[in-house]
């Protein structure tokens, strides 16, 4: 649509895996009724989904004995929403290089800032159950917590991705009468403050700049007109074979010509073509 080369950098889909996997090891312990034992210990599930789909699932088979595909305690989550962020938009001209190999050289406009909403929830059959790993995720969050993700691997740079607590909130379902089972569901929004790369391209390292050093030949010319090339200066980078990376400087070779460079010009009146004789005015 944009442009004819296609790009693709699974961008939102490392936001998503960065974000469920801060979640994807949390455990359950549950003790004896005096406290002092441990009676089991076990990982609680994590899934992809929307809560819609799990308490229907729930509420249509309570005792859970139809299947063991969904159990609980779990906790699911889903991308709800993106949005652009204005107040982290960098100059759009800014560019990041990145070594590819001894002669290419990777180059990336910055990225696109945005905003993407996550809402989780945890699922439990008792209090205890929802405030254990409640406790496992709260002080983590003040309100954020930075993941560092390598979004383009390329580029060899890594970026801090902010991840925002909003709200937590609870809810407590009852299916039936009141000595039907009963089902708590907290709900936590989370904000993460990712960015959109766009296409990666490749080009060449400059190894040499040549500048002429010209002189005027009539200053008093509104138009400015030059006589002829008197210095030329390369420039190279010491040593030659220096990386982007390295600690390195520059060597600088001066020449003067033996004969007066002829030079191009642009007046109001068309192209003259300057030279040791004098100023020739092109005609078309």
């Amino acid at each position: 649509m944009l442009q004819n080369r296609h790009f693709y950098h699974r961008t939102i889909r490392k936001v998503v895996v960065a974000f469920g996997t801060l979640f994807n090891n949390i455990q359950l312990i549950r003790y004896t009724k005096d406290l002092s034992q441990e009676k089991e210990r076990f990982r609680v599930p994590l899934s992809y989904g929307s809560k819609e789909k799990y308490v229907t699932r729930l509420f249509a088979d309570p005792n859970l004995i139809k299947s063991m595909s969904i159990v609980i305690p779990r906790i699911s989550f889903e991308l709800t929403g993106i949005s652009y962020d204005p107040g982290r938009k960098q100059i759009s001209t800014i560019r990041n290089f990145s070594a590819n190999n001894s002669t290419r050289l990777n180059t990336q406009f910055v990225p696109i800032p945005y905003n993407f909403d996550f809402s989780m929830s945890i699922y439990v059959r008792n209090t205890e159950d929802g405030t254990q790993i409640l406790e496992q995720i709260l002080p983590y969050f003040t309100p954020d917590f930075n993941v560092t993700v390598d979004f383009i691997p390329g580029m060899d740079q890594k970026y801090d991705l902010p991840i925002i607590l909003n709200s937590v909130n609870t809810t407590t379902d009852y299916e039936g009468d009141f000595s039907s089972t009963r089902y708590i569901t907290w709900d936590l929004d989370f904000t993460a403050k990712g960015y959109i790369w766009p296409s990666l391209n490749t080009g060449k390292y400059i190894r040499q700049a040549n500048t002429n050093i010209i002189i005027s030949q009539d200053p008093s010319n509104n138009i400015q007109s030059v006589n002829a090339v008197v210095t030329e200066i390369k420039t190279t980078p010491s040593p030659i074979t220096a990386e982007p990376d390295d600690e390195f400087g520059f060597s600088e070779e001066y020449t003067n010509p033996a004969e007066p460079i002829p030079v191009l010009l642009l007046t109001e009146d068309g192209f003259e073509l300057v030279t040791e004789d004098g100023r020739f005015k092109l005609e078309a």
